[in-house]
C-alpha cells in the first residue's frame, strides 16, 4: 500500500503546479469524512457528517493551501515567507517552510493567539513577532512587507491557497456517495468559504452544487452585519477577525449556492465544542464547533435537509484552555475499591 502523497500529487491535474513546482508534502489532505451518532438524534430529516480536517499534519485545514503557496513560493525562488495568523495559518507556514527549507516570519497579534498554535510557529522555527493590534492591522503590516522586502506572503490573499484548500471539496464528493445538500464552515478571513465552493463550482454542474453556510461568531461577524467590526471579540479565536480578506467570495458563495452567513454565541459554541468532544469523540477548537453550533441553529429554522458536511477545521489541542474547562482528575487511593467506586 502506497503513502498518501498528498495535496500536490494527489490533485496536480486540477491545481496550478509545474514541472518546476517542487514536490512538497507532509502528507495533508485525505481527511476522514466522519458521521454523527450524537448530534444526528437531534436533527431528524439531517444526515451529518463531519469534514475532520484536524487531521491534516499541523491539526488544521490551513495545510491543504499551505502547501501549494509554499511550494509557488519555493518556485518562484522567493528568500523567505511571511503572514499575519491568528495562530493556524503562523502553525502551517511555519511547517511547510521548515520542508522546503524557507525562512518563516509570522506576525501575530499581541495577546490574541492560542497558546498551542504559538508553540507550533516556534518549534518549526518561525521567527514570531508578537505586535499589539488587530489580525486586520497586522494583515496590511504584512502585505507592505512583501512588497518592500520581496517575501512570498501566504496569507489567504494568495491565490495558492485558496487553490489548495478547494481540494477538501473534492475529497467530500469522492467520500459521499452523492453531493451534499449543504456544507458548514466557520467564517474568519472567509478565504476556506471561498475556497470550497470554487471547488463544487469545478466539480459539479450549478444544480448540483451544495448550499454554503458560513458561521461566524456574534462578536465578530462582520459579514452578517455587513460591515467591519473594528474590535472582534470571541473566545473562537481562530475567527477573531473584524475585516475578513476574502469578504466577497464569501458573500458570493453563499449567494449563489442558496445558502447563508449566520452568526451564533460563544455559549453555543462552547456547547458544540463540549459534545463534540464528549459524545461524538472529536476535540476540535472553538472555530470548528461553530460550524456545528450553525448546523443546530439552521436545523432548529427549518433550514437543513438531507446530507450535511460541517466542517471541523482544526484540533482542539491547538487551543487548550477547553481542557482547562473540562473535570480535574480525581486523586483516589490506589485500589480497585477506589476505581470502582467511580464507575
Amino acid at each position: 500500500m502506497r503513502p498518501w502523497p498528498g495535496v500536490l500529487q494527489a490533485f496536480a491535474d486540477r491545481l496550478p503546479v509545474t514541472d518546476d513546482t517542487p514536490p512538497l508534502s507532509l502528507g495533508e489532505g485525505n481527511t476522514p469524512l466522519v458521521p454523527s451518532v450524537a448530534f444526528a438524534r437531534d436533527l431528524p430529516g439531517v444526515e451529518l457528517f463531519f469534514k475532520w480536517e484536524g487531521a491534516n499534519p499541523t491539526g488544521s485545514f490551513k495545510d491543504r493551501g499551505m502547501v501549494v503557496a509554499v511550494a509557488k513560493a519555493a518556485e518562484s525562488g522567493a528568500r523567505a515567507v511571511v503572514c499575519a495568523s491568528t495562530g493556524n495559518t503562523a502553525a502551517s507556514a511555519a511547517a511547510y517552510a521548515a520542508r522546503a527549507g524557507l525562512p518563516c516570519l509570522v506576525v501575530l497579534p499581541e495577546g490574541a493567539v492560542a497558546s498551542g498554535k504559538l508553540a507550533q510557529a516556534r518549534v518549526h522555527g518561525a521567527v514570531v513577532a508578537s505586535v499589539p493590534c488587530s489580525f486586520d492591522r497586522a494583515l496590511g503590516l504584512v502585505r507592505e512587507a512583501s512588497e518592500v522586502l520581496g517575501l512570498a506572503l501566504v496569507n489567504s490573499v494568495n491565490p495558492y491557497r485558496l487553490e489548495g484548500q478547494k481540494t477538501a471539496a473534492f475529497e467530500i464528493l469522492d467520500q459521499l456517495s452523492s453531493p451534499p445538500d449543504a456544507v458548514v464552515l466557520p467564517v474568519g478571513n472567509a478565504g476556506n468559504i471561498t475556497a470550497y465552493w470554487r471547488g463544487f463550482c469545478e466539480a459539479l454542474p450549478p444544480d448540483r452544487r451544495p448550499g454554503m453556510f458560513g458561521v461566524q461568531a456574534e462578536g465578530a461577524a462582520p459579514l452578517v452585519l455587513g460591515r467591519p467590526v473594528e474590535d472582534p471579540q470571541t473566545v473562537a479565536t481562530a475567527i477573531r477577525i473584524g475585516r475578513p480578506a476574502s469578504w466577497e467570495g464569501a458573500v458570493r458563495a453563499a449567494r449563489e449556492s442558496g445558502g447563508r452567513v449566520l452568526a451564533v454565541s460563544d455559549a453555543e459554541i462552547l456547547q458544540a465544542q463540549a459534545r463534540l468532544a464528549q459524545e461524538e469523540g472529536l476535540f476540535a477548537e472553538p472555530a470548528s464547533a461553530a460550524s456545528v453550533a450553525g448546523v443546530l441553529r439552521l436545523a432548529r429554522e427549518g433550514l437543513l435537509r438531507g446530507v450535511v458536511v460541517a466542517v471541523l477545521t482544526g484540533h482542539g489541542l491547538k487551543d487548550p484552555s477547553a481542557a482547562e474547562r473540562a473535570a480535574a482528575p480525581v486523586r483516589v487511593e490506589p485500589t480497585l475499591q477506589a476505581l470502582a467506586a467511580l464507575v
